[in-house]
């Protein structure tokens, strides 16, 4: 009897779980999709406060950056660090991050890749971070557009250009929207809107998880889904995107998912890197879209069976090995 009482509590604690979502889903949407014609940018000055007190707690991890810049584009300032362990004539690598993210997401991972080449890293504009959006970005071509004008901007002859997640739509955009000559060639790490759309299940969860007075615990299970089980709670990264996602409202436009004849107009080598076990997309129709559109003949696609979407964090010395292989075949 007390077994059952307690099943019932339990199953009514689950539905009163359900019913909140479901309202925080529709207050979500209309925060979402509402349009008063603003920039993106931190809701309030007490949010920005308490991320950017999670950014820096989270950048003390990483290396001393060499250099940090705020660049002016067409639609805000972009700030940029480049990391670099001692001189050297190879390419540099540019990192571009995933949604909600930011330049310390690649802690598990700078170490490792400065050892090879000098690596920059910025926050995209529209995204919680230093970067600051000024004039509102309203297609994927603006995107291009400032994304194009950063990498222009950089004393640099050759880049090779490396995107995780949205940072990989990001990468791939750019080339399809302009030429830039200087991208030598790009890395797609478990990238979004590439080579598969995001499943409809994902894309119900992340409404919940962008509106401010859901709980933190319902955030931290979302991303914690999402990076294979691992634990997100007291881990810096983790806080700093579920704070992001919290106190930073974004008005970039949606991605719009890269067609087989834009894949196969790249012109530069392409290395793709799965995980098996990501729930961003299904993991065998990417891998084998990225197989039959990557059309270069230098290109490569991986797949790390164990890995979920947060490959990086998950394999960071098998990634940077994969990455230098790649680079050396293209330029010893």
């Amino acid at each position: 009897m007390v077994t059952e009482k307690k099943q019932r509590r339990k199953i009514t604690r689950r539905w009163y779980l359900l019913l909140f979502i479901l309202i925080a889903s529709v207050v979500g949407c209309f925060s979402l999709f509402y349009d008063d014609g603003s920039v993106s940018s931190f809701i309030d000055n007490e949010g920005e406060q308490e991320f950017m007190e999670a950014y820096y707690e989270a950048m003390s991890y990483l290396p001393e950056p060499a250099e940090e810049v705020l660049l002016t584009t067409s639609f805000g300032q972009v700030k940029l660090y480049k990391f670099q362990a001692s001189e050297t004539e190879r390419t540099p690598l540019l990192l571009l991050p995933g949604k909600s993210a930011s330049t310390p997401m690649w802690e598990a991972n700078l170490q490792d890749l400065i050892q090879e080449r000098p690596v920059y890293t910025i926050d995209l504009i529209g995204e919680p971070g230093l970067s600051v959006e000024n004039v509102r970005i309203q297609t994927i071509q603006d995107q291009a557009t400032w994304l194009k004008e950063v990498v222009t901007s950089l004393d640099e002859a050759e880049i090779h250009l490396l995107g995780l997640s949205f940072g990989g739509w990001s990468a791939v955009n750019l080339l399809v929207q302009e030429e830039v000559p200087q991208v030598k060639s790009l890395i797609l790490v478990e990238p979004v809107y590439v080579f598969d759309t995001i499943p409809l299940k994902m894309v119900l969860a992340s409404i919940p998880a962008s509106v401010p007075f859901i709980p933190k615990s319902i955030r931290d299970r979302m991303l914690s889904y999402i990076s294979g089980g691992a634990e997100v709670e007291d881990e810096p990264i983790a806080r700093l995107i579920e704070t992001g996602m919290r106190s930073f409202k974004s008005k970039l436009p949606m991605p719009q998912k890269i067609s087989k004849e834009e894949l196969e107009s790249l012109t530069v080598p392409t290395l793709a890197i799965l995980g098996g076990k990501s729930t961003m997309h299904n993991p065998d129709k990417a891998f084998a879209a990225a197989e039959a559109n990557l059309t270069h003949p230098q290109s490569e696609v991986v797949l790390f069976d164990g890995a979920s979407h947060a490959i990086n964090g998950e394999y960071p010395k098998e990634l940077a090995d994969h990455i230098q292989m790649f680079l050396t075949r293209l330029k010893p």
